[in-house]
Protein backbone atom coordinates (compact mmCIF):
# COMPACT_ATOMS: atom_id res chain seq x y z
CA UNK A 1 0.00 0.00 0.00
CA UNK A 2 2.74 1.95 0.53
CA UNK A 3 4.44 2.16 -3.04
CA UNK A 4 0.16 2.77 -3.98
CA UNK A 5 0.16 5.92 -1.69
CA UNK A 6 3.41 7.30 -3.43
CA UNK A 7 2.71 7.50 -6.68
CA UNK A 8 1.82 10.58 -8.52
CA UNK A 9 -1.37 9.42 -10.41
CA UNK A 10 -1.94 13.10 -11.26
CA UNK A 11 0.94 12.09 -14.16
CA UNK A 12 -1.96 10.38 -15.56
CA UNK A 13 -3.45 14.46 -16.56
CA UNK A 14 -1.37 14.96 -20.23
CA UNK A 15 0.20 18.24 -20.56
CA UNK A 16 2.07 19.89 -22.57
CA UNK A 17 5.42 19.13 -20.94
CA UNK A 18 4.83 15.36 -20.73
CA UNK A 19 5.17 13.80 -17.52
CA UNK A 20 7.27 11.25 -16.23
CA UNK A 21 4.72 7.64 -16.19
CA UNK A 22 8.49 5.57 -15.41
CA UNK A 23 7.58 4.96 -11.60
CA UNK A 24 3.85 4.14 -12.30
CA UNK A 25 5.13 1.34 -14.77
CA UNK A 26 7.55 0.04 -12.52
CA UNK A 27 5.15 0.30 -9.87
CA UNK A 28 2.29 -2.11 -11.57
CA UNK A 29 3.37 -5.35 -10.40
CA UNK A 30 3.33 -4.13 -6.83
CA UNK A 31 0.00 -2.41 -7.40
CA UNK A 32 -1.45 -5.45 -8.76
CA UNK A 33 -0.16 -7.60 -5.97
CA UNK A 34 -1.25 -5.54 -3.57
CA UNK A 35 -5.07 -5.74 -4.69
CA UNK A 36 -4.98 -9.47 -4.98
CA UNK A 37 -3.34 -9.47 -1.80
CA UNK A 38 -6.64 -7.50 -0.57
CA UNK A 39 -9.22 -9.15 -2.68
CA UNK A 40 -7.96 -12.52 -0.45
CA UNK A 41 -8.10 -10.74 2.62
CA UNK A 42 -11.74 -9.58 1.97
CA UNK A 43 -12.99 -13.18 0.55
CA UNK A 44 -11.20 -14.68 3.64
CA UNK A 45 -13.50 -12.25 6.10
CA UNK A 46 -16.89 -12.80 4.00
CA UNK A 47 -16.29 -16.44 4.38
CA UNK A 48 -16.42 -16.51 8.11
CA UNK A 49 -20.11 -17.42 9.24
CA UNK A 50 -20.20 -14.68 11.75
CA UNK A 51 -24.21 -16.51 12.99
CA UNK A 52 -22.91 -17.56 16.32
CA UNK A 53 -20.54 -14.91 17.03
CA UNK A 54 -21.07 -12.52 19.54
CA UNK A 55 -22.68 -8.51 18.40
CA UNK A 56 -19.63 -7.08 19.21
CA UNK A 57 -17.74 -9.13 17.42
CA UNK A 58 -19.86 -9.77 13.82
CA UNK A 59 -20.21 -5.88 13.58
CA UNK A 60 -16.59 -5.28 13.58
CA UNK A 61 -16.40 -8.34 11.34
CA UNK A 62 -19.11 -7.37 8.80
CA UNK A 63 -17.91 -3.89 8.86
CA UNK A 64 -14.29 -5.19 8.01
CA UNK A 65 -14.96 -6.82 5.04
CA UNK A 66 -16.93 -4.39 3.90
CA UNK A 67 -14.17 -1.49 3.88
CA UNK A 68 -12.17 -4.24 2.40
CA UNK A 69 -14.34 -5.25 -0.13
CA UNK A 70 -14.63 -0.84 -1.06
CA UNK A 71 -10.72 -0.74 -1.20
CA UNK A 72 -10.35 -3.75 -3.43
CA UNK A 73 -13.02 -2.59 -6.20
CA UNK A 74 -10.09 1.06 -6.02
CA UNK A 75 -7.13 -1.24 -5.77
CA UNK A 76 -8.19 -3.38 -8.83
CA UNK A 77 -8.88 0.12 -10.89
CA UNK A 78 -5.64 1.26 -9.81
CA UNK A 79 -3.29 -1.65 -10.59
CA UNK A 80 -5.54 -1.59 -14.07
CA UNK A 81 -4.60 2.10 -14.79
CA UNK A 82 -0.95 1.30 -13.64
CA UNK A 83 -0.69 -1.62 -16.46
CA UNK A 84 -2.34 0.04 -19.03
CA UNK A 85 -2.22 3.93 -18.64
CA UNK A 86 1.53 4.65 -18.97
CA UNK A 87 1.75 2.96 -22.27
CA UNK A 88 -1.73 4.58 -24.03
CA UNK A 89 -0.13 7.51 -22.81
CA UNK A 90 3.31 7.29 -24.95
CA UNK A 91 5.85 5.84 -22.31
CA UNK A 92 7.20 3.74 -24.92
CA UNK A 93 6.93 6.28 -28.17
CA UNK A 94 4.14 8.08 -29.56
CA UNK A 95 0.61 6.86 -29.44
CA UNK A 96 -2.07 8.79 -31.78
CA UNK A 97 -6.00 8.60 -31.22
CA UNK A 98 -8.81 9.55 -33.20
CA UNK A 99 -10.71 11.87 -31.40
CA UNK A 100 -14.62 11.96 -31.99
CA UNK A 101 -16.71 14.59 -30.57
CA UNK A 102 -20.07 13.39 -30.60
CA UNK A 103 -22.88 15.87 -31.67
CA UNK A 104 -25.92 15.21 -28.90
CA UNK A 105 -28.37 17.28 -30.89
CA UNK A 106 -28.62 14.75 -33.30
CA UNK A 107 -28.95 11.41 -31.50
CA UNK A 108 -26.80 8.31 -31.81
CA UNK A 109 -26.79 5.33 -30.11
CA UNK A 110 -23.65 6.52 -28.10
CA UNK A 111 -24.56 9.80 -27.65
CA UNK A 112 -24.76 11.89 -31.14
CA UNK A 113 -23.29 12.19 -34.29
CA UNK A 114 -19.47 12.34 -34.13
CA UNK A 115 -19.19 15.45 -36.49
CA UNK A 116 -16.16 17.08 -35.27
CA UNK A 117 -12.78 14.78 -35.38
CA UNK A 118 -9.05 15.16 -34.77
CA UNK A 119 -5.92 13.13 -34.01
CA UNK A 120 -4.57 13.38 -30.41
CA UNK A 121 -0.94 12.36 -30.04
CA UNK A 122 0.55 11.50 -26.80
CA UNK A 123 4.25 11.08 -26.40
CA UNK A 124 5.72 10.54 -22.39
CA UNK A 125 2.67 11.86 -21.16
CA UNK A 126 2.80 15.20 -23.14
CA UNK A 127 -0.99 15.87 -25.18
CA UNK A 128 -0.67 17.54 -28.81
CA UNK A 129 -4.03 18.08 -30.59
CA UNK A 130 -3.04 17.78 -34.47
CA UNK A 131 -5.11 17.48 -37.69
CA UNK A 132 -9.03 18.22 -37.30
CA UNK A 133 -10.97 17.34 -40.10
CA UNK A 134 -15.10 15.97 -40.25
CA UNK A 135 -17.08 13.21 -40.96
CA UNK A 136 -18.03 14.86 -43.96
CA UNK A 137 -14.58 15.37 -45.42
CA UNK A 138 -14.51 12.17 -44.66
CA UNK A 139 -16.79 11.09 -47.30
CA UNK A 140 -18.65 7.70 -48.25
CA UNK A 141 -16.57 4.23 -47.99
CA UNK A 142 -16.87 2.41 -51.47
CA UNK A 143 -17.66 -0.78 -50.98
CA UNK A 144 -18.66 -0.20 -47.14
CA UNK A 145 -16.54 -1.54 -44.59
CA UNK A 146 -18.14 -5.02 -43.00
CA UNK A 147 -20.03 -4.76 -40.04
CA UNK A 148 -20.77 -8.42 -38.07
CA UNK A 149 -24.63 -9.95 -39.67
CA UNK A 150 -26.38 -9.09 -36.55
CA UNK A 151 -25.36 -4.95 -36.54
CA UNK A 152 -25.50 -5.04 -39.88
CA UNK A 153 -29.44 -6.19 -39.82
CA UNK A 154 -30.76 -4.21 -37.23
CA UNK A 155 -28.35 -0.94 -38.04
CA UNK A 156 -27.71 -1.69 -41.64
CA UNK A 157 -24.52 -1.05 -43.67
CA UNK A 158 -24.65 2.67 -42.99
CA UNK A 159 -22.51 1.94 -40.14
CA UNK A 160 -19.58 0.78 -42.67
CA UNK A 161 -20.42 3.21 -45.12
CA UNK A 162 -20.40 6.81 -43.43
CA UNK A 163 -18.24 8.00 -40.29
CA UNK A 164 -21.38 9.75 -39.20
CA UNK A 165 -22.85 6.59 -38.49
CA UNK A 166 -20.27 4.38 -37.65
CA UNK A 167 -22.06 4.39 -33.87
CA UNK A 168 -25.89 3.90 -34.86
CA UNK A 169 -24.65 0.68 -32.66
CA UNK A 170 -24.36 1.00 -29.36
CA UNK A 171 -21.52 -1.40 -29.02
CA UNK A 172 -18.33 1.17 -29.35
CA UNK A 173 -15.95 -1.21 -29.99
CA UNK A 174 -17.74 -1.61 -33.23
CA UNK A 175 -18.15 2.26 -34.18
CA UNK A 176 -14.70 2.86 -32.98
CA UNK A 177 -13.01 -0.02 -34.89
CA UNK A 178 -14.76 0.83 -37.88
CA UNK A 179 -13.72 4.74 -37.47
CA UNK A 180 -10.23 3.63 -37.24
CA UNK A 181 -10.85 1.74 -40.14
CA UNK A 182 -12.30 4.99 -42.32
CA UNK A 183 -9.94 7.07 -40.83
CA UNK A 184 -6.95 4.84 -42.25
CA UNK A 185 -9.15 4.48 -45.60
CA UNK A 186 -9.06 8.14 -45.93
CA UNK A 187 -5.38 9.56 -44.70
CA UNK A 188 -3.19 6.78 -44.87
CA UNK A 189 -2.44 6.87 -40.75
CA UNK A 190 -3.13 3.66 -38.94
CA UNK A 191 -4.34 5.01 -35.26
CA UNK A 192 -3.88 2.85 -31.98
CA UNK A 193 -7.37 3.59 -31.14
CA UNK A 194 -10.28 5.78 -30.73
CA UNK A 195 -11.46 8.21 -27.83
CA UNK A 196 -14.73 9.72 -27.98
CA UNK A 197 -15.99 12.40 -25.76
CA UNK A 198 -19.25 15.14 -26.09
CA UNK A 199 -19.96 18.60 -25.43
CA UNK A 200 -21.04 18.13 -22.08
CA UNK A 201 -17.57 16.57 -21.04
CA UNK A 202 -16.15 19.87 -23.07
CA UNK A 203 -18.17 21.71 -19.70
CA UNK A 204 -16.75 19.19 -17.28
CA UNK A 205 -13.24 20.49 -18.24
CA UNK A 206 -13.83 23.43 -18.56
CA UNK A 207 -15.36 24.15 -15.37
CA UNK A 208 -11.60 22.91 -13.67
CA UNK A 209 -9.30 24.64 -16.60
CA UNK A 210 -11.51 28.15 -17.07
CA UNK A 211 -12.67 30.00 -19.91
CA UNK A 212 -10.77 29.78 -23.01
CA UNK A 213 -10.96 32.05 -26.03
CA UNK A 214 -11.68 31.27 -30.24
CA UNK A 215 -9.07 32.84 -31.81
CA UNK A 216 -8.90 30.69 -35.11
CA UNK A 217 -9.43 31.49 -38.65
CA UNK A 218 -13.20 31.17 -37.62
CA UNK A 219 -12.42 34.43 -35.29
CA UNK A 220 -14.40 36.83 -37.71
CA UNK A 221 -17.43 34.70 -38.64
CA UNK A 222 -18.15 33.83 -35.11
CA UNK A 223 -17.81 37.63 -34.24
CA UNK A 224 -20.12 38.31 -36.85
CA UNK A 225 -22.58 35.93 -36.30
CA UNK A 226 -22.68 36.87 -32.54
CA UNK A 227 -21.36 33.90 -30.86
CA UNK A 228 -19.50 33.62 -27.84
CA UNK A 229 -15.83 34.06 -28.41
CA UNK A 230 -15.06 32.90 -24.93
CA UNK A 231 -16.59 29.36 -23.85
CA UNK A 232 -17.30 28.34 -20.30
CA UNK A 233 -18.51 25.24 -18.22
CA UNK A 234 -22.11 27.50 -18.31
CA UNK A 235 -22.01 28.19 -21.84
CA UNK A 236 -20.49 25.41 -24.23
CA UNK A 237 -22.83 22.98 -24.42
CA UNK A 238 -25.83 25.38 -25.40
CA UNK A 239 -23.58 27.27 -27.44
CA UNK A 240 -21.95 23.54 -29.89
CA UNK A 241 -25.60 22.04 -29.35
CA UNK A 242 -28.07 24.99 -30.57
CA UNK A 243 -26.87 28.45 -30.37
CA UNK A 244 -24.40 27.87 -33.79
CA UNK A 245 -26.97 26.16 -35.58
CA UNK A 246 -29.69 29.34 -35.12
CA UNK A 247 -26.62 31.88 -36.03
CA UNK A 248 -24.13 30.40 -38.70
CA UNK A 249 -26.06 28.52 -41.73
CA UNK A 250 -23.03 26.98 -43.18
CA UNK A 251 -22.65 23.45 -42.06
CA UNK A 252 -18.36 23.78 -42.75
CA UNK A 253 -17.94 27.15 -40.70
CA UNK A 254 -20.44 25.01 -37.84
CA UNK A 255 -17.45 22.76 -38.22
CA UNK A 256 -15.18 24.68 -38.03
CA UNK A 257 -16.35 26.60 -35.52
CA UNK A 258 -16.61 23.29 -32.85
CA UNK A 259 -12.90 22.17 -34.20
CA UNK A 260 -11.95 25.48 -33.16
CA UNK A 261 -13.77 25.12 -29.39
CA UNK A 262 -11.78 21.62 -29.32
CA UNK A 263 -9.11 22.93 -29.77
CA UNK A 264 -8.85 25.71 -27.22
CA UNK A 265 -10.05 23.01 -24.70
CA UNK A 266 -7.70 20.82 -25.26
CA UNK A 267 -5.02 23.33 -25.56
CA UNK A 268 -6.17 24.61 -21.77
CA UNK A 269 -5.93 20.72 -20.78
CA UNK A 270 -2.47 20.05 -22.02
CA UNK A 271 -1.09 23.47 -20.95
CA UNK A 272 -2.32 22.85 -17.50
CA UNK A 273 -4.59 25.29 -16.48
CA UNK A 274 -6.91 23.68 -13.88
CA UNK A 275 -6.28 21.68 -10.96
CA UNK A 276 -5.18 17.74 -11.76
CA UNK A 277 -8.08 16.71 -9.22
CA UNK A 278 -10.44 18.51 -10.50
CA UNK A 279 -9.82 17.35 -14.00
CA UNK A 280 -9.39 13.79 -13.51
CA UNK A 281 -13.20 14.28 -11.63
CA UNK A 282 -14.66 15.67 -14.24
CA UNK A 283 -13.53 12.97 -16.95
CA UNK A 284 -14.15 10.48 -14.34
CA UNK A 285 -17.71 11.81 -14.11
CA UNK A 286 -18.43 12.02 -18.02
CA UNK A 287 -17.28 8.37 -17.73
CA UNK A 288 -19.69 7.16 -15.54
CA UNK A 289 -22.48 8.88 -17.15
CA UNK A 290 -21.32 7.40 -20.85
CA UNK A 291 -19.67 10.42 -21.93
CA UNK A 292 -15.98 9.12 -22.97
CA UNK A 293 -15.25 6.23 -24.53
CA UNK A 294 -11.96 4.66 -25.38
CA UNK A 295 -10.92 1.72 -27.18
CA UNK A 296 -7.43 0.67 -28.13
CA UNK A 297 -6.20 -1.78 -31.26
CA UNK A 298 -3.67 -3.30 -29.11
CA UNK A 299 -5.64 -6.56 -27.52
CA UNK A 300 -4.26 -6.65 -23.85
CA UNK A 301 -4.90 -2.68 -23.95
CA UNK A 302 -8.51 -3.78 -24.76
CA UNK A 303 -8.70 -6.65 -22.78
CA UNK A 304 -8.27 -4.43 -19.30
CA UNK A 305 -10.67 -1.05 -21.00
CA UNK A 306 -13.29 -4.00 -21.79
CA UNK A 307 -13.68 -4.12 -17.98
CA UNK A 308 -14.95 -0.68 -17.04
CA UNK A 309 -18.05 1.21 -18.77
CA UNK A 310 -15.57 3.58 -20.74
CA UNK A 311 -15.40 0.57 -22.96
CA UNK A 312 -18.64 0.84 -23.90
CA UNK A 313 -19.52 -2.63 -25.16
CA UNK A 314 -22.63 -4.22 -25.04
CA UNK A 315 -21.19 -7.41 -23.92
CA UNK A 316 -18.51 -8.82 -21.99
CA UNK A 317 -17.00 -7.82 -18.43
CA UNK A 318 -18.24 -4.73 -17.93
CA UNK A 319 -21.93 -5.69 -18.96
CA UNK A 320 -23.96 -6.92 -15.49
CA UNK A 321 -25.90 -9.71 -15.79
CA UNK A 322 -29.02 -8.28 -15.99
CA UNK A 323 -28.40 -5.23 -17.86
CA UNK A 324 -31.00 -3.57 -20.16
CA UNK A 325 -29.55 -0.50 -22.10
CA UNK A 326 -31.98 2.02 -24.41
CA UNK A 327 -30.20 3.91 -27.09
CA UNK A 328 -31.73 6.54 -29.30
CA UNK A 329 -30.59 6.96 -33.03
CA UNK A 330 -31.87 10.10 -34.96
CA UNK A 331 -34.31 9.35 -37.56
CA UNK A 332 -35.04 13.29 -39.03
CA UNK A 333 -31.63 14.27 -40.47
CA UNK A 334 -31.38 17.25 -38.54
CA UNK A 335 -30.67 18.60 -35.11
CA UNK A 336 -33.83 18.32 -32.78
CA UNK A 337 -32.95 15.75 -30.16
CA UNK A 338 -31.44 19.12 -28.14
CA UNK A 339 -35.08 19.84 -27.67
CA UNK A 340 -36.18 16.19 -26.95
CA UNK A 341 -36.19 15.47 -22.92
CA UNK A 342 -36.64 11.83 -21.62
CA UNK A 343 -36.84 9.68 -18.86
CA UNK A 344 -36.29 5.78 -18.63
CA UNK A 345 -37.48 3.63 -16.12
CA UNK A 346 -37.40 -0.53 -15.34
CA UNK A 347 -40.50 -1.69 -13.90
CA UNK A 348 -39.68 -5.35 -12.28
CA UNK A 349 -43.05 -7.52 -12.84
CA UNK A 350 -44.55 -10.44 -10.90
CA UNK A 351 -42.30 -13.83 -12.42
CA UNK A 352 -43.87 -15.31 -14.94
CA UNK A 353 -43.79 -19.83 -15.41
CA UNK A 354 -40.88 -19.34 -12.58
CA UNK A 355 -38.99 -16.82 -15.09
CA UNK A 356 -38.52 -12.58 -14.57
CA UNK A 357 -39.83 -10.18 -16.92
CA UNK A 358 -39.27 -6.77 -17.19
CA UNK A 359 -41.19 -3.95 -18.69
CA UNK A 360 -38.47 -0.81 -19.91
CA UNK A 361 -40.54 2.36 -20.20
CA UNK A 362 -39.13 5.37 -22.33
CA UNK A 363 -41.07 9.01 -22.08
CA UNK A 364 -40.00 11.15 -24.83
CA UNK A 365 -41.47 15.00 -25.43
CA UNK A 366 -40.48 17.59 -28.36
CA UNK A 367 -39.97 20.57 -25.98
CA UNK A 368 -39.27 22.69 -29.12
CA UNK A 369 -41.67 25.30 -29.65
CA UNK A 370 -45.10 25.12 -30.96
CA UNK A 371 -44.15 27.59 -34.43
CA UNK A 372 -40.64 25.93 -34.57
CA UNK A 373 -41.12 24.35 -38.31
CA UNK A 374 -40.73 27.98 -39.30
CA UNK A 375 -39.15 29.63 -36.12
CA UNK A 376 -36.31 26.93 -35.84
CA UNK A 377 -33.18 26.79 -38.72
CA UNK A 378 -34.10 24.50 -41.45
CA UNK A 379 -30.38 22.85 -40.62
CA UNK A 380 -31.74 22.41 -37.03
CA UNK A 381 -35.54 20.81 -38.49
CA UNK A 382 -34.06 19.05 -41.54
CA UNK A 383 -36.96 21.00 -43.54
CA UNK A 384 -38.15 17.49 -44.24
CA UNK A 385 -35.75 16.10 -46.52
CA UNK A 386 -36.09 12.77 -45.19
CA UNK A 387 -39.45 12.85 -45.18
CA UNK A 388 -40.01 14.13 -41.53
CA UNK A 389 -42.34 16.91 -41.22
CA UNK A 390 -40.26 20.26 -39.61
CA UNK A 391 -40.10 20.77 -36.18
CA UNK A 392 -41.25 16.61 -35.43
CA UNK A 393 -38.55 14.64 -34.20
CA UNK A 394 -38.10 11.21 -35.17
CA UNK A 395 -36.11 8.42 -33.19
CA UNK A 396 -35.17 4.76 -33.46
CA UNK A 397 -35.69 3.72 -29.92
CA UNK A 398 -33.15 0.52 -29.38
CA UNK A 399 -33.95 -1.11 -26.50
CA UNK A 400 -31.35 -4.30 -25.25
CA UNK A 401 -32.57 -6.99 -22.65
CA UNK A 402 -30.14 -9.36 -20.94
CA UNK A 403 -28.50 -12.42 -22.53
CA UNK A 404 -30.85 -15.10 -23.10
CA UNK A 405 -33.91 -13.03 -22.17
CA UNK A 406 -37.04 -12.47 -25.45
CA UNK A 407 -38.30 -8.88 -25.72
CA UNK A 408 -41.95 -9.80 -25.95
CA UNK A 409 -44.04 -6.79 -26.56
CA UNK A 410 -44.25 -3.08 -27.63
CA UNK A 411 -46.78 -0.67 -26.65
CA UNK A 412 -47.24 3.38 -27.06
CA UNK A 413 -49.06 5.10 -24.58
CA UNK A 414 -50.74 2.22 -23.33
CA UNK A 415 -51.52 0.28 -27.00
CA UNK A 416 -49.74 -2.17 -28.43
CA UNK A 417 -47.24 -1.06 -31.53
CA UNK A 418 -45.21 -3.10 -33.76
CA UNK A 419 -41.79 -3.22 -33.24
CA UNK A 420 -38.47 -5.17 -35.01
CA UNK A 421 -37.35 -7.72 -32.95
CA UNK A 422 -33.46 -8.48 -33.22
CA UNK A 423 -30.56 -10.38 -31.59
CA UNK A 424 -27.09 -9.16 -30.74
CA UNK A 425 -24.43 -10.88 -28.80
CA UNK A 426 -27.62 -12.66 -27.45
CA UNK A 427 -29.30 -10.25 -26.50
CA UNK A 428 -33.03 -9.17 -27.25
CA UNK A 429 -33.29 -6.30 -29.52
CA UNK A 430 -36.28 -4.26 -29.92
CA UNK A 431 -36.63 -1.61 -32.14
CA UNK A 432 -39.41 1.39 -32.62
CA UNK A 433 -39.31 4.06 -34.77
CA UNK A 434 -41.13 7.08 -32.78
CA UNK A 435 -42.57 10.96 -34.09
CA UNK A 436 -43.20 13.57 -31.90
CA UNK A 437 -44.52 17.22 -32.99
CA UNK A 438 -43.22 20.00 -31.05
CA UNK A 439 -45.01 19.69 -27.57
CA UNK A 440 -46.25 16.21 -28.40
CA UNK A 441 -45.07 13.26 -25.29
CA UNK A 442 -45.74 9.71 -25.93
CA UNK A 443 -44.31 6.89 -23.59
CA UNK A 444 -42.91 3.27 -25.24
CA UNK A 445 -42.56 0.35 -23.32
CA UNK A 446 -40.82 -2.89 -23.96
CA UNK A 447 -42.16 -6.24 -22.40
CA UNK A 448 -38.99 -8.38 -21.80
CA UNK A 449 -39.60 -12.10 -20.44
CA UNK A 450 -37.68 -15.40 -20.50
CA UNK A 451 -35.03 -13.52 -18.36
CA UNK A 452 -33.08 -16.00 -16.09
CA UNK A 453 -30.74 -13.69 -14.00
CA UNK A 454 -31.63 -13.08 -10.63
CA UNK A 455 -29.76 -10.19 -9.62
CA UNK A 456 -31.36 -6.74 -9.63
CA UNK A 457 -31.12 -5.21 -13.20
CA UNK A 458 -29.14 -2.03 -14.50
CA UNK A 459 -29.76 0.34 -16.63
CA UNK A 460 -27.52 1.75 -19.61
CA UNK A 461 -29.02 4.58 -21.62
CA UNK A 462 -27.74 6.87 -24.55
CA UNK A 463 -26.30 9.82 -23.11
CA UNK A 464 -27.71 12.94 -24.24
CA UNK A 465 -27.80 16.72 -23.49
CA UNK A 466 -29.77 16.56 -19.91
CA UNK A 467 -28.11 15.01 -17.15
CA UNK A 468 -28.07 11.05 -17.10
CA UNK A 469 -29.74 11.33 -13.14
CA UNK A 470 -32.51 12.76 -14.77
CA UNK A 471 -33.41 10.32 -17.73
CA UNK A 472 -32.53 6.69 -15.60
CA UNK A 473 -35.47 6.84 -12.94
CA UNK A 474 -35.49 4.33 -10.20
CA UNK A 475 -36.46 1.09 -10.62
CA UNK A 476 -40.13 0.09 -9.96
CA UNK A 477 -41.00 -3.30 -8.19
CA UNK A 478 -44.72 -4.57 -9.32
CA UNK A 479 -46.51 -6.16 -5.79
CA UNK A 480 -46.48 -9.77 -6.26
CA UNK A 481 -48.06 -12.93 -4.66
CA UNK A 482 -44.81 -14.53 -2.76
CA UNK A 483 -46.59 -18.10 -3.85
CA UNK A 484 -45.37 -16.85 -7.50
Amino acid sequence: MGIYDSLNWTALVPTNLGSNLGPLKTAAPSVASAAYSVRASAERLQGIDSSDLLPQVAGPLRQAAEELSQATVALDSAADAASVAPGMLGEDGPKNYLLMIQNNAEARASGGIPGALAVLTMDHGKLALGAQNSAVDVGTMTPPLPIDPQQQQIYSTRVGKYMQDVNLTPDFPTAASTAQAMWERKTGQRVNGVVSIDPVVLSYILQSTGPVEINGPELAAVKAAGLPTELTGSNVVRTLLSDVYAKIQQPKLQDAYFAGVAKEVFAALSSGKGEAKGLITGISRGAEEGRVLIWSDDAVNQAVISKYALSGSISGPNVSPAQFGVYFNDGTGAKMDYYVRRTVQIIKECPVDGYGQTKVRITSTNMAPADAATALPTYVTGAGIFGVPPGTVQTNIVAYGPVQANVESASVDGQKTPFAPYLHANRPVGVVAQQLAPGESKTLEFTFGKIVQHTEPNLVVTPTVQPVKDVILPTENESCDPGQ
